[in-house]
C-alpha cells in the first residue's frame, strides 16, 4: 500500500451561524476544522488510504481540535510538528450559490515557520501531496521548496490560489512557477481549478484554463495536469496533449468548502493507490467532490459512498 504524506497548512474556518438573537453587538460563528492540505489528508483517510499529515500544528485550543479531527479520520500525525504559535484563522463568506471566499489571519501563526530539520526523508515508494498557502507564504515556503527539490518519491501539487493573500497575479505567479519546475523534475502531478488558472493568467498567460495547463505540462515536464471545473467536473492533460475529461455529479450544494481538496484525494486514491485508469480516477475525484459539496464544510465521503454515487449515476 502506498504511504501518502500530505504536507501543508491547517486552520480554522469561522463561518457565521444565523442564530436568533444576533444583532450589531454580537453574532454567532462556527469554528470548523479546515485548511486545504489537511482537508485532502482527511479525505484520503476517509477513503481508507494510509495517510500521514505533515504540518505545523499549534498547541492552542484550536490546534487540539485540528489534531483530533485529523486523527479521527485515521490519519497519522507522526510526521507533524507541534508549535506554540497560534492557529491560523480564515473568516469565510458564502455567496448565494454556496461558493466560499476567505479572509485570512496569518501573522505569526504556526503554519508558515518551517525549519529544515522538521522535514523528513521520504522513500521512493511514498507519495507526497503538497498544497496551497504553505507553498507561497513565508518564511517557510522557501524551506519547503528546497526540500521538495531533493525528494525522489512520487509527488503532486495543488496550487489552490488564494487572491486575498497575494492580490497581484504577477507576484503570485512568481511564487507558483518554481513549484511547477520542482514538481516537473519528478514528472509529478499539478492540479488547479479553472478559477486558479484564470487568476494566474492575468500575469500574461494566454488561453483557456485547460490550454494553459497543457502548456505547463509541456514546459515543465509534468506527468499530468489536472483542472477542476466546478460543477463541470474535471479534466486531465497528459504529456503530448492528450485530454481526458469527465462531467460533474449533480448535487444540492450546501457550500463548496473543500471541494477541490476532496477531488484531489479521490483522484489520488484511484490513480496512485488503486491503479485505475485516468478516466476512472477522475470520476472518483468528481464524485468525492460532489458529495462534500452536499455537506457543510469539508466533510469528505467514505470509499463506499464514492463507489455508490458512481454506480448509481
Amino acid at each position: 500500500m502506498t504511504r501518502f504524506v500530505v504536507c501543508g497548512e491547517t486552520l480554522i474556518d469561522l463561518v457565521q451561524r444565523p442564530d436568533e438573537g444576533d444583532d450589531s453587538f454580537r453574532s454567532s460563528w462556527q469554528a470548523l476544522s479546515a485548511g486545504g492540505p489537511m482537508n485532502s489528508a482527511v479525505a484520503l483517510g476517509q477513503l481508507g488510504a494510509d495517510t500521514h499529515f505533515l504540518g505545523r500544528v499549534s498547541t492552542d485550543a484550536f490546534g487540539v481540535q485540528l489534531r483530533d479531527h485529523i486523527a479521527g479520520a485515521g490519519v497519522s500525525l507522526d510526521l507533524a510538528t507541534e508549535s506554540t504559535q497560534a492557529t491560523s484563522i480564515a473568516v469565510v463568506s458564502l455567496d448565494e450559490e454556496g461558493v466560499a471566499s476567505y479572509t485570512f489571519h496569518f501573522a505569526g501563526t504556526a503554519n508558515f515557520g518551517w525549519q529544515p530539520g522538521e522535514l523528513p526523508d521520504l522513500d521512493e515508494s511514498d507519495w507526497l501531496h503538497i498544497a496551497s498557502l504553505s507553498c507561497v507564504v513565508g518564511p517557510g515556503d522557501e524551506v519547503l521548496l528546497e526540500w521538495v527539490r531533493g525528494l525522489r518519491c512520487g509527488i503532486s501539487y495543488d496550487i489552490n490560489v488564494r487572491p486575498t493573500v497575494i492580490e497581484d497575479p504577477v507576484a503570485y505567479w512568481k511564487k507558483v512557477e518554481p513549484w511547477l519546475s520542482a514538481i516537473g523534475r519528478r514528472g509529478g502531478v499539478v492540479k488547479a481549478s479553472d478559477a486558479d488558472i484564470e487568476f494566474l493568467a492575468q500575469a500574461g498567460l494566454a488561453g483557456d484554463p485547460i490550454d494553459i495547463a497543457g502548456r505547463w505540462v509541456a514546459e515543465h515536464g509534468l506527468g499530468l495536469g489536472l483542472v477542476t471545473l466546478g460543477a463541470g467536473g474535471g479534466a486531465a492533460v497528459e504529456p503530448g496533449g492528450a485530454l481526458t475529461r469527465v462531467p460533474g455529479y449533480p448535487t444540492d450544494v450546501v457550500d463548496t468548502v473543500g471541494a477541490g481538496d476532496t477531488f484531489m484525494a479521490g483522484f489520488l486514491d484511484g490513480w496512485v493507490q488503486q491503479g485505475l485508469g485516468l478516466e476512472d480516477a477522475l470520476h472518483r475525484g468528481a464524485a468525492a467532490a460532489s458529495i462534500v459539496c452536499s455537506r457543510q464544510g469539508a466533510q469528505p465521503p467514505t470509499a463506499d459512498e464514492v463507489t455508490a454515487l458512481i454506480a448509481g449515476s
